[in-house]
C-alpha cells in the first residue's frame, strides 16, 4: 500500500481532543446497574497479546483514540459509548444480535441527532453455522392518510426541503424498536430489559456532549429553538446549544427507555408513548399533520430478499428496496469489473475517474428507478442484469468523462426524469460480530440532523418522509417514489457483507451520510478487494462523491493532487467537506478486527464473549 494513504490513527476534526474530554468519571456507578453479574476479566493488553485490544467498559470515562480493535468479538459503532454498550452485551454472553440492539438503543442517547428509536433502520444478518442470510426492513412508513400531494404548497408547487423538514408533515412511523424486537426474538440470548441498561444509565446520569454533537446542535440551533421540548433539553439559559464538554442529562429519555425495557416493544407502539407521538405530530410547531395511534400499532418489520451479486470472485450482499443502496453498489462494482483497478492502485487519478464515472451512472438510475417495491414496479432484475450492466459500463472511457449522464432503460422501460439528491450528513452505522461468527450489520437514521425537531419522551422523531419525491409525477406519469399511505421512502442506506470465494464471510461495512453512503461503501469494498487494504486502512482512504453534479472530493486529502487530471478529462470538480462516517469489521484469523472511519467519532471495541458459542440463541422476544 502507498505510504500516502491516510492511516487510521489520524484524527481530523479535533477527535483526539474530544475523546480526551469524554466523561470525567460521573458514570462509574452505571456499570453496577448494567452488570448484575461480575465483570469479566479483561483480555490481555496489546503488549502481551498483539492485536487484542483490552476490554474495560468505562461508559465514556476513558475512550481510547483508536480506529480499530481486534478480538474474538467486536462492535464498531458511530460513537464509542454506544460501542461499549454492545461490547458489554458480548462480554455477558450475548449474541451479535444482543450487542447490536444494545448499541442501537445507546445511539439514541449519545448520537440522538443522527439516529434513535424515533427513526428507522435496515439490518443484514448472517450466521455461518446455519448459512442464514437475512435482511430486515425497519424503515419508517408514511401514515395511512398520506397522499401524493403531501409536500405540495397551495399553489401546486413542491415545498423546498428546508420548508418540509420541520414539524409533523415529515414524520414517518418509526421502525427501530420493532426491528430491535425482531432481532432479539430471532437471535437474542440475553433478557430484553438487560439490553437497555447501558442506554438508561447514560440518559439518566448524563453524557458529555461531543464535538460532533455540539457542531450539529449549532448548525440546527434554529430547529431546536423552534421546538419547546427540544429547547428545554438541548439549549442553555442563553438560548444557545450546550457546548462540547457539557454534561447532558436526559431524564425523559431514561424514563421512556425504562418503560420499553420493562413492558416490551408494544409499549412504544401503543399506550402513552404512542399517544404522545401522535399528539406531537398533530400539534407540531410547524407543518402539523396526522399520524394516528392506528398507524403506530400497525407497524411491522418486513423481511426482504437479500440483494447479492459478484465482484472479482467475491459475493457481495446488501439491502434491496426500499433501499436503493444495494442496487447502486452492485451496479458501481459491476460496471468497474472490466477495468484493472488493482494494477492502477489508489494513487492513480484514472482509477478514481473510472470509479466516479461508474458512480454517476448508478446514481442516475437510482434517482429514476428506485423506491418501495411494495408500491412501485422497481426493475431490480433489469437494473442488475449482466447485459444491462455491460451496456452501462461500455459508456465509461478511461480517456474522457461522459459529457452528460442519464438514467438507463432496463427491461426496455421508458426513460424517466431524475431529481437532484441531497447529502444529509446524519444517520448512524454499527456492526456487531460475536465469537461464533454471527454478525449484525445495521444502518439506522432519523434522516436530517435532529430529524423533524419534534422531541417526544426525550427522543427525536424522524423527518424521513422528505426522502419521498415531493412532486407526485414525472413526465406525466406517477413518480415511483411519490408519497403514499403505508409506503416506505427510498433510502441510500447500504449495510453490506463481503463473502470470500470459498463462501466464508470476509467483511461487513456500512456508512452514514445521505447519498454519500453508497459512495463510501463502494470505496471501502474497492480498497479491500482491489487494493488489498486491511479494513481500517480501507475506511481511511480519501473519499469522493460523483453524480450529475460532477466529482466532489475530500478537501485537504491527497486527492487534491488529482483534481487537475479530472478537470482535463472533462469532469466538474469541487473540493468538499464530505460527511464521511463508516464502520466495518473483517475476519482476522479466528476472530475479528473492527474499524471506524478516522474522520468520525466512531470506534471499534473488542470484547471477550463468555461461553462463546456454547449454545444457540434462545430468542423469545421481549
Amino acid at each position: 500500500m502507498s505510504a500516502q494513504v491516510e492511516r487510521a490513527g489520524r484524527r481530523p476534526y479535533a477527535r483526539r481532543r474530544m475523546l480526551s474530554r469524554l466523561f470525567p468519571g460521573l458514570l462509574a456507578l452505571a456499570l453496577a446497574a448494567c452488570a448484575p453479574q461480575p465483570r469479566p476479566a479483561p483480555l490481555p493488553s496489546a503488549e502481551t497479546a498483539a492485536g487484542i485490544a483490552t476490554y474495560e467498559p468505562q461508559w465514556g470515562q476513558r475512550v481510547r483514540p483508536v480506529a480499530s480493535a481486534t478480538g474474538p468479538a467486536v462492535v464498531s459503532a458511530a460513537d464509542p459509548r454506544a460501542a461499549e454498550a454492545g461490547a458489554l452485551m458480548l462480554a455477558k454472553g450475548g449474541t451479535a444480535a444482543d450487542a447490536a440492539v444494545a448499541t442501537m438503543i445507546a445511539l439514541t442517547v449519545v448520537e440522538g441527532q443522527a439516529s434513535g428509536i424515533g427513526g428507522g433502520a435496515f439490518l443484514v444478518w448472517h450466521d455461518p453455522a446455519t448459512g442464514e442470510l437475512v435482511t430486515l426492513d425497519g424503515r419508517e412508513r408514511a401514515p395511512a392518510s398520506a397522499t401524493p400531494d403531501r409536500f405540495l404548497k397551495p399553489d401546486g408547487t413542491p415545498m423546498s426541503f428546508r420548508e418540509a423538514v420541520p414539524g409533523g408533515r415529515s414524520v414517518g412511523v418509526p421502525g427501530v424498536v420493532r426491528l430491535a424486537a425482531e432481532m432479539h426474538r430471532r437471535w437474542g440470548r440475553l433478557p430484553w430489559a438487560e439490553l437497555f441498561q447501558p442506554a438508561i444509565a447514560m440518559a439518566r446520569d448524563g453524557i458529555i456532549i461531543s464535538e460532533r454533537f455540539a457542531r450539529f446542535a449549532t448548525f440546527r440551533a434554529d430547529l431546536l429553538a423552534a421546538s419547546p421540548a427540544a429547547a428545554a433539553v438541548f439549549l442553555g439559559p442563553d438560548g444557545r446549544p450546550w457546548p462540547e464538554g457539557h454534561l447532558l442529562r436526559q431524564p425523559d429519555l431514561a424514563a421512556t427507555l425504562e418503560t420499553i425495557a420493562r413492558d416490551g416493544p408494544d409499549a412504544f407502539y401503543t399506550g402513552p408513548i404512542a399517544a404522545a407521538i401522535s399528539s406531537a405530530v398533530a400539534t407540531a410547531f410547524a407543518n402539523p399533520a396526522v399520524l394516528t395511534a392506528e398507524d403506530l400499532a400497525a407497524y411491522q418489520v418486513t423481511e426482504r430478499p437479500p440483494l447479492c451479486g459478484r465482484y472479482r470472485g467475491r459475493r457481495i450482499c446488501s439491502m434491496g428496496p426500499p433501499s436503493a443502496g444495494g442496487i447502486a453498489l452492485l451496479q458501481i462494482l459491476g460496471q468497474l469489473e472490466r477495468f484493472d483497478l488493482a494494477a492502477r492502485g489508489p494513487d492513480d487519478p484514472i482509477a478514481w475517474h473510472l470509479i466516479a464515472e461508474s458512480m454517476r451512472l448508478a446514481f442516475a438510475d437510482r434517482e429514476a428507478w428506485t423506491g418501495d417495491a411494495d408500491f412501485a414496479p422497481v426493475p431490480v432484475a433489469g437494473l442488475l442484469a449482466p447485459d444491462y450492466i455491460a451496456r452501462r459500463s461500455a459508456l465509461i472511457r478511461p480517456d474522457r468523462a461522459m459529457p452528460a449522464v442519464t438514467a438507463g432503460t432496463p427491461d426496455g422501460e421508458r426513460p424517466r426524469a431524475m431529481r437532484r439528491l441531497a447529502d444529509v450528513p446524519a444517520t448512524s452505522h454499527l456492526v456487531a460480530a460475536d465469537s461464533a461468527g454471527r454478525l449484525a450489520n445495521v444502518t439506522s437514521t432519523i434522516e436530517a440532523p435532529f430529524g423533524s425537531g419534534l422531541l417526544v419522551g426525550g427522543f427525536f422523531l424522524n423527518n424521513e418522509l422528505t426522502d419521498f419525491d415531493f412532486s407526485p409525477t414525472r413526465d406525466g406519469r406517477p413518480a415511483l417514489n411519490r408519497v403514499e399511505g403505508g409506503k416506505r421512502p427510498r433510502s441510500s442506506m447500504t449495510p453490506t457483507l463481503v463473502f470470500a470465494p470459498d463462501g466464508r464471510l470476509e467483511a461487513a461495512v456500512g456508512a452514514a451520510g445521505g447519498a454519500t453512503i453508497i459512495a463510501q461503501v463502494a470505496r471501502a469494498v474497492i480498497a479491500m478487494i482491489d487494493w488489498g487494504m486491511p479494513v481500517d486502512q480501507a475506511l481511511a482512504v480519501p473519499g469522493i462523491m460523483a453524480d450529475r453534479r460532477g466529482i466532489r472530493y475530500e478537501a485537504g486529502s491527497r486527492l487534491e493532487g488529482m483534481a487537475a487530471t479530472w478537470k482535463a478529462l472533462g469532469h466538474q470538480v469541487e473540493p468538499a467537506t464530505l460527511p464521511l462516517k463508516a464502520n466495518a469489521v473483517a475476519r482476522a484469523g479466528s476472530g475479528w478486527i473492527g474499524a471506524a472511519d478516522p474522520r468520525s467519532e466512531g470506534a471499534a471495541i473488542a470484547a471477550p464473549l463468555a461461553g462463546a458459542g456454547a449454545s444457540q440463541p434462545r430468542g423469545g422476544g421481549a
